[in-house]
């Protein structure tokens, strides 16, 4: 199985995932890309690190939407790499309809909340914000709705009383790592998607 990983920022879910596959634990996947749309992320770092495919695909505005030639610049970029799984890790663009189309069935997001609850940005701070006690995060296919695709699977994270945003987003990111990989493995052993 071959992945396409994109992600805008620090990129610790892409490195925990390509550490997985360095050490033989991701043994049905045969290759891992890095895709990112913005020159400060770590992508092109972590690419050069562990000696894999790297590409930025950099936005031609601030938009948080992938539309018209952006949209079919990642359509083509990541064509190119015939990916089997697509995952959204840290990835602060929107996806268009034609990108849903175009990888049906093959692009999944990892989301800092247990959805429905605390859709959007900046999830993780407004559960602490809300006084939740529990949070966590999910791993959904990506449909047209904003976090809104089938849930595939689920990990809660308690909020402890003496838990600061910083100590908070720690444990949410060792948790983000477990269960993304967990589902990689799933899905990399059964080879089926969501609309196969």
């Amino acid at each position: 199985m071959k992945i396409s990983i994109l992600g805008s920022g620090k990129g610790s879910n892409a490195r925990y995932l390509l550490s997985e596959f360095k050490s033989g634990k991701l043994s049905k996947v045969q290759d891992i890309s890095l895709f990112t749309d913005s020159e400060d992320s770590q992508f092109l770092k972590l690419a050069s690190e562990f000696r894999c495919n790297a590409k930025l695909v950099p936005s031609p505005t601030t938009s948080a939407f992938i539309k018209g030639q952006h949209e079919a610049d990642w359509i083509s970029t990541l064509s190119g790499t015939q990916p089997d799984l697509i995952i959204l890790a840290g990835f602060m663009k929107i996806v268009g309809i034609n990108f849903i189309n175009h990888f049906d069935g093959k692009v999944i997001n990892l989301h800092p909340s247990l959805l429905p609850e605390f859709k959007g940005l900046n999830a993780i701070e407004n559960a602490y914000k809300a006084k939740a006690t529990r949070t966590g995060c999910t791993v959904h296919w990506v449909d047209d709705t904003i976090d809104g695709g089938d849930i595939i699977a689920q990990a809660g994270v308690q909020i402890l009383e003496n838990d600061c945003l910083q100590s908070l987003t720690s444990r949410m990111h060792a948790k983000e790592h477990f269960l993304l990989s967990q589902v990689v493995c799933a899905i990399a052993d059964t080879h089926t998607y969501k609309n196969s």
